[in-house]
């Protein structure tokens, strides 16, 4: 069984997975209340399931783009359980979970994944339909939603955590952009524990002391 960490942005998320299943699923905005809630929400999610930390074989954890204090959270939580449990670790890039959230459109094959990346700007990783899946084609880089929609210049979706007012910018670029619905742009730590899985299994782990969050390098840091 695999337990899946994302503290990425002020959303906290967990998910448990068995390679068939999604065991349990649980997020919510936690805002900067990371570290007071993460170890009880693993805690609660197993117990809800009837499982326990000795059956995790492995940890999966949100890599970022994001937070500077959620992602470091988020990462010490997950090498901690890997080094006291004897524990594989995957790390996968935050914006490959929301991209693997999205159902691929034929009328719209580009992809414009987002994450909110503090003071009005959004991480945005490009993804383009390849052999059936997104594939990631450049990024990340930062935005404001303004000169995100008008970077956007061919069918793309846009996909991910985006305020009232983002989302009401980049409508306005209603021919070449899909908005899918406030639910369906939802960061499910389901999708990350499903692509760490399948590292896992593939047998890409990461070392502890070398993995480490990625970090956008913007002259401004993205705030906690």
């Amino acid at each position: 069984m695999l337990l899946a960490l994302d503290t990425s942005t002020t959303q906290i998320g967990v998910a448990l997975y068995d390679g068939a299943r999604v065991l349990a699923e649980a997020y919510w905005q936690s805002g900067r209340r990371h570290t007071q809630e993460l170890a009880p929400l693993v805690a609660q999610v197993l117990q809800q399931t009837g499982f326990a930390i000795e059956d995790v074989q492995a940890v999966g954890v949100a890599l970022g783009p994001g937070s500077f204090t959620g992602l470091r959270i988020g990462l010490a939580f997950a090498k901690g359980l890997a080094v006291a449990r004897g524990l594989a670790l995957v790390g996968v890039p935050t914006l490959e979970a929301v991209a693997a959230a999205v159902p691929l459109d034929v009328a719209f094959p580009s992809l414009a994944a987002v994450l909110p990346a503090g003071r009005g700007r959004l991480a945005v990783g490009w993804y383009t339909q390849t052999e059936g899946r997104w594939q990631a084609a450049g990024g990340p880089e930062i935005f404001t939603a303004e000169t995100l929609a008008q970077r956007i210049r061919k069918p793309t979706v846009v996909c991910g955590e985006l305020t009232a007012d983002e989302r009401s910018r980049l409508a306005r670029k209603y021919r070449t952009v899909r908005l899918p619905s406030p639910a369906a742009c939802a960061r499910r730590p389901a999708f990350l524990a499903e692509l760490a899985w399948q590292r896992w299994q593939q047998g890409q782990t990461h070392p502890v002391a070398s993995l480490a969050p990625i970090y956008l390098h913007t002259g401004t840091p993205i705030p906690a």
